[in-house]
């Protein structure tokens, strides 16, 4: 399986501070011919708040946005 280690800079969306973070990435998508972009969620260590951040595997970031929890819906049981 193939691995890499990255190391990404960015701005938090929120207080507009650098953050960095290094990541380890695997998985067959890295040897894609195609351009793969990723994303994780990644908290802020000067406000706290998380940010997603989308990034190709070469170190090129792509978008920083505010992190956004799914919403769960409630559904009457069927029975």
């Amino acid at each position: 399986m193939v691995e890499l280690k990255v190391v990404l800079d960015f701005t938090c969306f929120f207080c507009h501070h650098t953050v960095g973070v290094t990541l380890k990435c695997e998985g067959k998508g890295l040897t894609a011919e195609a351009r793969t972009v990723a994303a994780v969620n990644v908290p802020c260590p000067t406000c706290g708040l998380v940010n997603q951040l989308l990034f190709e595997p070469n170190g090129t970031v792509r978008g920083v946005a505010p992190y956004k929890a799914p919403c769960h819906r409630l559904e009457p049981s069927v029975n």
